[in-house]
């Protein structure tokens, strides 16, 4: 791991990674263990990118904890999630405010039960004046509700005659996003071996790197998050230019 983290250039850290935390049940069948389980040992994996994170001095962490289709899974592992959730929140605090964590949520939070609800704004309120990392974690999340309703938005602006709509563009649409305070992510990290987006961050990882581990996501560590980086920091990222305007 030592040398993994001295490979990388300090001075080409991503400043916004985002994740796709993949493989939980598959793990605990892998194992014979009951899903719950699967999630319970993802939630270290979730701890060791955290730490790595900070470690190297990135500013925003985006976690797809829990997204609109979820609520379709069965009732029990649904509640367990939440409560892992919470339980997890009340545990990580004290780490929060020691590593200086900031931690913020993204998606339909109101849908969320009010137990759930209650500790993640109690977090996001008792971390809010922290400087370092912010943790963003996206729950009951739809990107194409996100963009749906921020479509809705500018057409309401546009029938109150507060917009044109030949004024409309892209950083119109981006404010009213979910997103709208972050840069969006540069590199996109997914575990499992699934190569698909699953409905995350559609319209702000248009131009990110896409990293696919094969490793489920309880498999995934620090040093597994390194590697994401290092290859990260081995792409050439154009913008649609070429590359010699890049160089210039």
């Amino acid at each position: 791991m030592k040398d993994l983290f001295g490979n990388i250039n300090k001075n080409q850290i991503p400043k916004h990674v985002a994740v796709i935390m993949d493989g939980n049940g598959r793990w605990a069948k892998k194992n014979g263990l009951i899903r719950t389980i699967g999630h319970s040992n993802g939630v270290k994996s979730v701890r060791e990118v955290v730490e790595a994170s900070t470690e190297l001095g990135i500013s925003i962490l985006t976690l797809y904890a829990f997204s609109s289709e979820n609520w379709n899974r069965p009732r029990l592992e649904v509640n367990a999630l939440l409560e892992l959730l919470v339980k997890s929140l009340n545990k990580e605090l004290p780490t929060f405010q020691k590593n200086n964590i900031r931690l913020e949520a993204i998606g339909e939070i109101h849908s969320l039960p009010k137990y759930c609800h209650k500790i993640l704004q109690e977090t996001i309120q008792k971390t809010s004046k922290n400087t370092g990392l912010k943790l963003v974690l996206a729950l009951s999340y739809s990107s194409k509700l996100e963009i749906l309703n921020s479509v809705k938005k500018i057409a309401q602006k546009v029938a109150d005659e507060k917009i044109n709509p030949e004024d409309i563009n892209e950083d119109t649409i981006s404010k009213e996003l979910y997103t709208a305070n972050y840069p969006d992510p540069d590199l996109l990290i997914r575990t499992s071996g699934e190569c698909r987006i699953s409905n995350f961050l559609l319209w702000q990882i248009a131009y990110a790197e896409l990293y696919f581990s094969p490793k489920l996501w309880p498999d995934f560590k620090k040093d597994d998050f390194f590697e994401a980086i290092i290859e990260y920091q081995g792409r050439e990222r154009r913008f649609g230019k070429t590359a010699e305007q890049i160089k210039r």
